[in-house]
């Protein structure tokens, strides 16, 4: 048995995997125990199980209120049932407020405590199923919900013979723990279609998750069209080779690239998140990380180059030069171009292993470091950054970046996303800076989920589905008035050792499904046997949805 699922945590799964419900096409049998009566993940703040089921047939109807918000949804969810069940559910308008039988009813009401913004409540009966909601985020959510309580099966693309589509009776009221519920794939290093990100933004839909950061560039390579700088994708986004499978010093011999995203497909994408709810967060590096930038522009650096896309992992020494105003004005330029696209409140800029020793030899930064009384080159990048967040704040929108921007002293108006553990969020909170928590020790997905030989090559580090479980976004040594700048956390997918989407798929399930229960259940309702028991069930919905994620069972 390896690391990740010993003994106790396997017989778990099968017991309560045998007594709960049979969700693959068969009828739903008794509940586990009163506190866990279906099978949902992310797991409900409040439900209470009812006698009976309702069956959903070919006659059933989606009706909604009238309002623009539920009659969205209640085509969205026509659509998200017709291909499994072959049923052309039909879309109308509900008559006199009264609930018909047979029928699924989207509604929208007033906002309480209860629903806040994201919430909803969904009431299901043997003769109807009722779904309110105070925003389209809470149908949305309604929705995914009620299609978690069906059969497995209709998850599947095609029509599924022989199964009984019904319905456990339910009463749910819920709504999430945290803000922002995140997930972060790297396009930078190993480029992922589009065709994939939406696969993934749907299930980061189904797990109630809110936001995709996409780390758009780094030195290994430039992803995003600018159509002001077309240099950066014509040079910044080949690179000549990548490191070798199995060893990280040698390079492969082949060259990789041009990978891009142009400007059309990104904007598309973003529509197709955002019908979705799930935010895309785009991040440019800057001032570090920026070597496929300066490749293409090497005017922009410190030492002049000429410079190469870099062909191995790791912190490149060659940056962003901060003490040229015309190096500053292209950033900018870039950020212009990518607001234009990103319907995003934030825009993360990086920010983070940016080393300075070019800084320490460029005259410019050092006449910069002068000029503006600096104390040292960290206060020069906290220089950078402020007027960087300047400039995104004047475009409307919030700078957020990793949580070395917090070195030097920290920008008005930045977000801090906390990784290198929780004293940098916790220094971001207390100051009064919003914060993402994000450390290495719970939420770096390419980190290995099992000890032994058996894994694929990874980065390094051991984060097992328990440990992610396990994860308190909010500090314990935050104070209580200082808690409200915790917005959630985000699990992050990095690219190095990631080379296609079933890789990015294995490293990311379950262990995704694990930190949307963290951000969305309450604290006092998690428990790790209880998530174990509804991961039996939740697993065999990924199967159907051909999802690569990791068997809990597979040996080291």
């Amino acid at each position: 048995m390896n690391d990740l699922f010993p003994a106790r945590e396997l017989l778990s799964v099968l017991l309560f995997a045998w007594l709960c419900f049979d969700q693959s096409g068969g009828s739903p049998a008794q509940a586990a125990s009163p506190s866990n009566p279906v099978m949902v993940i992310p797991k409900p703040a409040n439900l209470s199980l009812r006698p009976g089921s309702f069956a959903l047939t070919r006659q059933t109807t989606i009706r909604h209120d009238g309002t623009p918000t539920a009659f969205d949804t209640a085509l969205y969810l026509a659509e998200a049932l017709r291909p499994a069940t072959g049923f052309p559910l039909r879309v109308v308008r509900l008559k006199d407020g009264a609930l018909p039988a047979g029928g699924i009813v989207l509604k929208q009401v007033a906002r309480d405590a209860e629903l806040g913004d994201e919430g909803y409540r969904l009431s299901v009966t043997p003769r109807n199923v009722a779904i309110s909601a105070a925003s389209s985020t809470g149908l949305f959510y309604g929705a995914q919900t009620l299609r978690q309580l069906l059969p497995a099966a209709v998850f599947a693309a095609s029509k599924q013979s022989g199964v009984g589509w019904s319905i456990p009776a339910v009463e749910i009221t819920d709504q999430p723990r945290c803000a922002w519920r995140g997930s972060l794939l790297d396009v930078a290093r190993h480029f992922l279609p589009v065709e994939f990100l939406k696969k993934y933004i749907d299930l980061l839909a189904l797990h109630k998750m809110n936001r995709l950061q996409l780390h758009l560039t780094d030195d290994q390579g430039w992803r995003l069209e600018i159509k002001k700088y077309p240099r950066l994708t014509q040079i910044g986004a080949f690179r000549k080779e990548s490191p070798k499978k199995g060893d990280r010093k040698a390079g492969d011999g082949t060259p990789y690239g041009p990978f891009f995203y142009t400007q059309a497909q990104m904007r598309e994408l973003a529509a197709y998140a955002q019908a979705r709810h799930v935010t895309i967060v785009p991040e440019i590096e800057m001032p570090g990380h920026f070597l496929a930038a300066l490749s293409a522009h090497p005017e922009f650096s410190c030492a002049g180059g000429p410079f190469e896309v870099r062909t191995r992992w790791g912190v490149e020494p060659n940056i962003l030069c901060a003490g040229n105003d015309a190096a500053i004005a292209f950033a900018q330029d870039v950020l212009s171009e990518v607001i234009e696209l990103f319907p995003s409140r934030f825009i993360h800029i990086g920010g983070d292993e940016a080393p300075k020793d070019r800084w320490k030899q460029c005259a410019k930064c050092q006449a910069r470091i002068n000029a503006e009384g600096l104390k040292d080159e960290h206060e020069l990048q906290s220089y950078f950054v402020r007027r960087i967040d300047k400039f995104i704040a004047s475009r409307g929108r919030r700078l957020i970046g990793w949580d070395e921007i917090l070195e030097g002293g920290l920008a008005p108006g930045a977000t801090v996303m906390s990784w290198r553990g929780i004293d940098g969020g916790i220094a971001a909170a207390k100051a009064g800076h919003d914060v993402v928590m994000s450390p290495t020790s719970h939420c770096y997905f390419d980190y290995a989920q099992a000890k032994g030989p058996g894994e694929p090559e990874n980065i390094g580090g051991f984060l097992p589905l328990s440990t992610v479980y396990a994860y308190e976004p909010t500090p314990p040594g935050l104070p209580v008035d200082k808690r409200q700048h915790i917005l959630g956390a985000q699990g992050n997918v990095w690219g190095e050792y990631l080379w296609t989407p079933a890789d990015v798929e294995y490293f990311a399930y379950p262990r995704v499904a694990a930190l949307a229960e963290v951000v969305w259940t309450p604290a006092e309702a998690k428990s790790y046997d209880d998530f174990l028991a509804r991961l039996a069930v939740h697993l065999r919905r990924l199967d159907v949805l051909r999802v690569n994620y990791r068997k809990l069972t597979a040996k080291p």
